[in-house]
């Protein structure tokens, strides 16, 4: 007769939460790729075009890489000190970024040749940017309190701006109008700048009124909506949202992380707005009406952040040097325009790389849903075999009736309690739970101890523990005495056991109350 395994018992699991649209969307970002690099990661951008390569600035380079495989394609190191703001164009051709030096350099993405040299600033560049409204001009905003608006194929600069009084480490172009320039400060003001006037049009925070004071954070992020109408801007743990057609008032000013917001980024239509903090965490807000609909959690602080235009990465550069980047799958839907631009682009040999050839159909092959699989001959008899199924360690060791080394087998720490239960139920049933538990030392006795002090109040387990309990009562009471380590265990039990019999008697006190309030209520209907 086969020997039958043991049946673990499965009980109810508690309903999942249920997550609303907007969470399940976001929880798609799933399978995390984490890079190490050797200094913390301060920007990370993607590019606009396909297919959306993503520059990466740690140290003295800028790190080109690939979505689908997530390599480094292009590596550019031709910095004599730290790298800033690594900044792809938007037709994926050219990168720029700044350095400690103060020097701003325009790169081929593809020879890494350096194309142009910007060198005004005389500190460092934290911020190099390419103008979404005009290719042909850059941003840069620098820690000698300077933002300039630089012509590209001349090398020289449209406008200097001289308005904030501290390092200027966050900015941008309005991608409406090329002219107008949202700037944040160390000074704790945010400022609109205009480029056809060269003043300073309305400022934000500081000492100026709206949304802060004389004591108001340093402004550490700016973000401006591709309308031009409202920004965004970060200082402290504090976002603030401005109103720049009522002349820069603040509206809104959000406090739901802990330390420094430091990334501010919108999704692929600006619908939602993801920043992160030193706080170790990535928050989701609705625009609309800025709650927070969802939170993700990362190893390390923040202190860059980026999505992909066509959202399927989210990534994110921390201060201990991890790049991390979660992927989600497209739906169909979504990769039906994805595949007929994928088709063109590989006319024209825009990827990088290929994952692998297309299978030919052969002889021998046959075509199942897109894939080459193999076949015989038609006439060919196929034999099956069927494995036999193993058993279980505890099993084995049930079947040549060693019950005191299955149930040790049990008591490991990555054994589930419902197989250490399910087991100590077939002891009882074979009358052998007895056996399993005598003779045993203080060492072997400790884990069946810590075991019933676990799993005493658990409602699944609770009966099973109880008769446990009294068998190792009733065979170790005579010992008791000998080892300091079982006595505390024992005087744990029953401390435990006790509490929870209060427990209990108080559930019992509240139950009768409980009924007696109900039965007047239904004399009162009645009536």
């Amino acid at each position: 007769m086969d020997y039958k395994p043991v049946v673990v018992q499965r009980h109810a699991k508690p309903a999942p939460s249920k997550h609303n649209a907007e969470s399940r969307h976001w929880r798609q970002f799933k399978h995390p790729v984490f890079v190490k690099e050797y200094a913390p990661v301060t920007s990370v951008h993607f590019s606009a075009s396909k297919p959306h390569r993503y520059a990466v600035t740690a140290a003295t380079r800028v790190q080109i890489y690939a979505p689908r495989t997530q390599k480094v394609t292009k590596t550019i190191s031709r910095f004599k000190d730290v790298a800033r703001s690594g900044h792809i164009r938007q037709d994926g051709k050219l990168v720029i970024a700044g350095d400690d030096t103060g020097l701003i350099q325009i790169f081929d993405i593809n020879s890494r040749a350096i194309l142009r040299a910007l060198d005004a600033h005389k500190q460092p560049v934290h911020v190099a940017k390419f103008s979404s409204a005009d290719q042909t001009q850059v941003l840069s905003c620098s820690d000698d309190t300077t933002v300039r608006l630089w012509d590209v194929p001349s090398q020289t600069a449209i406008t200097t701006f001289h308005d904030h009084t501290d390092y200027v480490r966050t900015g941008q172009v309005s991608s409406n109008n090329p002219n107008l320039i949202l700037t944040g400060s160390y000074d704790a003001t945010v400022r609109l700048l205009d480029a056809r006037t060269g003043e300073c049009e309305i400022v934000m925070g500081g000492s100026s009124g709206d949304g802060g004071g004389k004591n108001a954070a340093p402004v550490e992020q700016v973000l401006m909506f591709p309308s031009g109408t409202v920004a965004l801007s970060s200082a402290g743990p504090i976002l603030r949202v401005w109103d720049l057609v009522a002349g820069g008032r603040c509206t809104r000013a959000l406090s739901n992380h802990q330390k420094t917001i430091t990334a501010l980024t919108f999704n692929s239509n600006s619908s939602r707005v993801l920043t992160g903090s030193l706080d170790q965490m990535v928050k989701v807000y609705d625009v609309g009406t800025y709650q927070v609909v969802h939170t993700m959690r990362y190893p390390a602080p923040v202190l860059c952040l980026a999505v992909s235009p066509d959202e399927t990465h989210i990534a994110a550069g921390m201060s201990d040097g991890t790049l991390s980047v979660r992927r989600r799958q497209q739906k169909a839907s979504e990769t039906k325009a994805s595949d007929l631009l994928g088709i063109t682009a590989s006319r024209t040999g825009a990827y990088e790389s290929f994952l692998g050839a297309l299978p030919t159909i052969g002889q021998g092959q046959v075509k199942s849903k897109g894939k080459a699989k193999a076949v015989g001959d038609a006439n060919e008899f196929r034999v099956e075999s069927k494995r036999k199924k193993r058993l279980k360690e505890y099993d084995r060791l049930l079947k040549s009736f060693q019950y005191s080394a299955a149930l040790d087998s049990v008591l490991r720490q990555n054994v589930p309690p419902t197989t250490t239960f399910s087991l100590i139920q077939e002891l009882i049933h074979r009358d052998g739970l007895r056996t399993a538990l005598s003779g045993r030392d203080d060492v072997l006795l400790e884990p069946i101890l810590r075991l019933l002090l676990k799993h005493i109040t658990d409602p699944r387990f609770g009966e099973m523990v109880c008769d446990v309990a009294g068998v190792v009562i009733e065979i170790y009471t005579p010992v008791l005495g000998q080892s300091p380590l079982i006595d505390t265990l024992f005087q744990r039990l029953r401390k435990k056991v006790a509490a929870e019999l209060r427990f209990q008697q108080d559930l019992v006190k509240a139950k009768g109350a409980l009924e007696m309030l109900f039965a007047s209520a239904v004399l009162t209907n009645v009536q």
